[in-house]
Order: C-alpha cells, then sequence, then structure tokens
C-alpha cells in the first residue's frame, strides 16, 4: 500500500511539474507572440485589412451590404422550406394535392429576384467603375513584377525619373532559411526600397512583368492588378492617410512567390518632395558612364555593394549557396576565363527562372558583381570584367 502511495505521489509530482513547465513555455511564447501589423495583417484576421482609400471604405460597405442580402435570402427561403417540410409532413396525416400555379406566382418568383439583382448591381458597378478610373491622377508609377522583386519607375509628376527596384530584406530571408524564424510582426514583409507616395495624392500604376504572371495587390488601399509579361495594365489609389501599408504578390509566380513583399510608405506632401530631392542626388552620384574603364580593386569594391543588395540572399555571403541554389566559389561558371558565359547567366537567366535574369541591373553594376564573384572567396581568379563587356553582351 506504501509503495502503491509514493508511486501515486510521484506521479503526481511529475504531472504537476510537466503542467508548470508547460506553462512556462506558454507564457514565454505568449510573450514573444507575434502582434498585429499596423497597414498589413493583423493576429487571427477574419474581417478585410481596415481601408486607407475611399475605394476601401466602398469595397468593404459592399461586401457587408451584399452579405445581409445574402443572409436575409437564405433564412426566408430556408424558412419558408423547412416550415413547409415540417407542417405538411406525412407522419402527420397531410396528403400530397397538386396546386393551381397563378400568374401572379410566375410574376412573383421572376420580377423580384431581378429586382434583387438589380439593387445589388447598382452599387456594385458603382464601385468598379470607380476602381477603374485612373484619369486626372497627380503621379503615375510603372510597377514590374519579376522573379522575385518589383521594380518602380516613376514616369509621371513629381519625381519623374526616379525608379529602382524593391527586393525583400536579406534578415528576413536569412529568417525564413534557418528554418525557425522568430516571432516578428512583419515576417518576410520588410524591403530594402519601399515605394514612396504623397498622401492625399491620385496615384497611378501601370503593372506589367518581364518573365512570369505577378500581381501586385495592397488590401488596405483595395487594389489587386494582375502584372502580365508583354501587357500593359492599370490601378489607382489615393491614400487617406500616413504611414506604412504592406501587400504581397497575389499571384503564384514562382518558387520564391513568399519573397515578394510590397510596402508603401505614405508621407506627406513635404516629406515626399525631401525624399525626391534625395533620391534623384543619390541616382546623380550613381550614374555611370558604360564607356569607362575601372581598375580591379575599385569594380570588386561596387560589386561587393552590388552582390550584398541582389545576390546574397540566394548564394549566401560566402558565396557557398544553399540546398538548389549552386555555389559560386569554385562554380566552374565563374573560375572561366570565358567571361561571356556568365554574363549570358546574368543577362539571360537559367533553368527556366531558377536564377532568374538580372538585366534590368545597370551595365556597371553588372560588370562590378560579375567581377567581384571572380575575385572572392577562394576565386582569385584577377580576371575583370568592363561596363563595356556588358553593353556589347546585350547586343
Amino acid at each position: 500500500m506504501g509503495d502503491f502511495l509514493r508511486q501515486r505521489s510521484g506521479g503526481l509530482r511529475a504531472t504537476t511539474s510537466a503542467w508548470i513547465l508547460g506553462s512556462s513555455v506558454w507564457l514565454a511564447e505568449a510573450a514573444h507572440a507575434v502582434n498585429d501589423l499596423p497597414g498589413g495583417p493583423a493576429v487571427n484576421q477574419l474581417n478585410f485589412a481596415p481601408p486607407a482609400t475611399k475605394i476601401a471604405e466602398e469595397q468593404h460597405w459592399l461586401h457587408w451590404f451584399m452579405m445581409a442580402i445574402c443572409s436575409v435570402i437564405f433564412v426566408v427561403v430556408f424558412g419558408v422550406m423547412f416550415y413547409s417540410i415540417l407542417k405538411h409532413r406525412k407522419s402527420v396525416g397531410h396528403k400530397a394535392q397538386e396546386l393551381p400555379e397563378p400568374i401572379w406566382v410566375e410574376l412573383g418568383w421572376t420580377i423580384v429576384p431581378l429586382l434583387i439583382v438589380i439593387g445589388m448591381a447598382l452599387p456594385a458597378t458603382k464601385v468598379l467603375v470607380a476602381q477603374k478610373d485612373t484619369t486626372n491622377s497627380d503621379l503615375t508609377i510603372k510597377v514590374t513584377g519579376m522573379q522575385w522583386k518589383w521594380g518602380y519607375d516613376y514616369i509621371k509628376g513629381e519625381g519623374e525619373g526616379i525608379g529602382f527596384l524593391s527586393t525583400l530584406d536579406n534578415s528576413h530571408r536569412e529568417m525564413s532559411n534557418s528554418g525557425k524564424p522568430p516571432a516578428t510582426d512583419d515576417y518576410l514583409l520588410k524591403v530594402d526600397n519601399p515605394l514612396v507616395v504623397p498622401v492625399g495624392k491620385k496615384v497611378r500604376i501601370i503593372t506589367t512583368a518581364n518573365d512570369v504572371i505577378h500581381a501586385f495587390m495592397v488590401p488596405a488601399f483595395g487594389i489587386k492588378q494582375d502584372a502580365i509579361p508583354g501587357f500593359v495594365r492599370d490601378t489607382w489609389f489615393r491614400a487617406e492617410k500616413t504611414g506604412d501599408f504592406y501587400g504581397q504578390c497575389a499571384e503564384l509566380c514562382g518558387k520564391e512567390h513568399a519573397y515578394m513583399p510590397i510596402h508603401v510608405k505614405v508621407v506627406s506632401a513635404e516629406e515626399y518632395t525631401q525624399w525626391v530631392e534625395g533620391e534623384k542626388k543619390k541616382m546623380a552620384a550613381a550614374a555611370d558612364d558604360p564607356s569607362k574603364v575601372w581598375n580591379l580593386a575599385d569594380l570588386v569594391k561596387r560589386g561587393e555593394s552590388v552582390y550584398a543588395a541582389n545576390c546574397a540572399a540566394c548564394h549566401q555571403a560566402n558565396g557557398k549557396g544553399a540546398g538548389p541554389i549552386k555555389a559560386l566559389d569554385a562554380s566552374p561558371i565563374v573560375l572561366d576565363a570565358d567571361k561571356s558565359k556568365q554574363i549570358a547567366v546574368l543577362l539571360n537567366g537559367v533553368n527556366n527562372g531558377a536564377m532568374p535574369a538580372w538585366k534590368q541591373l545597370s551595365d556597371t553594376e553588372i560588370a562590378a558583381v560579375i567581377t567581384y564573384t571572380k575575385n572572392s572567396w577562394s576565386n582569385k581568379t584577377e580576371q575583370i570584367v568592363q561596363p563595356a563587356d556588358i553593353v556589347a553582351a546585350r547586343k
């Protein structure tokens, strides 16, 4: 009996300890839980994202209006059906009979649904037409989807001429590669270069793609527009408040589809003007003459920054690659004296987009990053690729 009590007592202590340990782990996890992201997704989100434009507000209203109508129809139709089944069932002695079909019944079940459809179509058409009215825009931005990043070109309005690429921040890519990412509110939504627009201005977005179909979607703005190679489509938004707003590519576009976030930073008119001036100064400073002949050291230094911004996410900072991503350190193509082979890879991509094309980079940037890979890690080839080589390869 004593042994039995000791066993039960020991089991109880073990159970209590396990419960306390489990509670501690749960509390620790709760303390580091992901929070709602303003302008982005919320934890356990069930409704649409809080609207930041009038169009998004109209879409929300339209959604609940349609839900209310459908709910009323559901209750009425199924209510009548179940009432009829219960009231006229055979078990209470009801006998089947044929009923006449008066003309008012025929007219009723034709006219009433028609009126309901018209009542639903009118506000829906109003919102749809407003969504497609891209006239009188204050700013026009071309958005190009590519595997797996976004290209932004300001083609009309304040900031005309500015263009840049926006890719997933490398720290978030490393989180994903680790397999155990920490709790992060903006996980896989942080980018290196957000799209910046002024508050209260009508922004026309022109979408296209240079490889496969992508889709530009920002839920808070109520916009989602496919970006299709060879086609130009457009949409628009007018942000009513400043802040950071997030979206993602909404079209399955390849193995790194999850790594195509959209970050739109809405700022005041004064802040936007300052940003435009700063971007133009950076562009002027970074402008390169493709006919310039570089020395090895300067080109390697330039290539290191290009590699960190565009290549390190996949090939790693040490050039070793990961999984299906081939290593650049000791790579036969990189070591090959025929530089045209590596140039062709960057300009055209390989393996059906597994290694995407990088022709959107400038001639100097491509020459610099190739030279960097040829002279980094264990690759000490002393080979150099000049911008003029890239210019010739593009022809």
